[in-house]
């Protein structure tokens, strides 16, 4: 296994550390099952590519109780049964909201957004939203620094 290029920018400037552990708190305050939260981290990390987010993502899920079997759908989700009404919604935001460059015109369309409002009230979508734009940045930190699957940020 190779090392990263650096320590993760979030622990050489300790206020990013602090900014992190307070989104991440906000986060847990918005009433959104940790499961789902978990799937959204999961998706868009599928999406970017980040082998570190993935494998964290993977055992953070099952910490929280998700199974092997879901897990292994969450990459093809939309052709899996094992996912709820409400998960479907979260995943397709996630998607839409990760994915900015594939989409002319709006990137979260009126289609998914109406879609996720139906399944979750302000303060859930604003911890699921939050947890798209979070994992986001560090799927782009791991990716630029190279930090490899299976380690801890040290």
């Amino acid at each position: 296994m190779n090392a990263a290029r650096m320590k993760n920018p979030a622990q050489v400037l300790p206020d990013a550390m602090t900014a992190v552990q307070n989104l991440y708190k906000a986060m847990s305050q918005g009433g959104v099952p940790q499961e789902i939260l978990e799937l959204v981290h999961l998706r868009a990390s599928q999406i970017n590519g980040c082998a570190a987010c993935v494998f964290g993502g993977v055992d953070s899920a099952k910490k929280a109780g998700e199974t092997d079997q879901r897990l292994h759908a969450v990459v093809a989700w939309r052709e899996s049964p094992f996912f709820t009404d409400g998960e479907r919604a979260a995943l397709a935001l996630t998607e839409a909201a990760t994915r900015l460059a594939d989409h002319s015109g709006q990137a979260v369309s009126d289609a998914i957004w109406d879609e996720a409002a139906d399944h979750f009230d302000e303060q859930q979508l604003a911890a699921i939203i939050l947890m798209i734009a979070t994992t986001n940045f560090f799927n782009r930190i791991n990716t630029t620094i190279q930090e490899p699957a299976g380690l801890t940020w040290s």
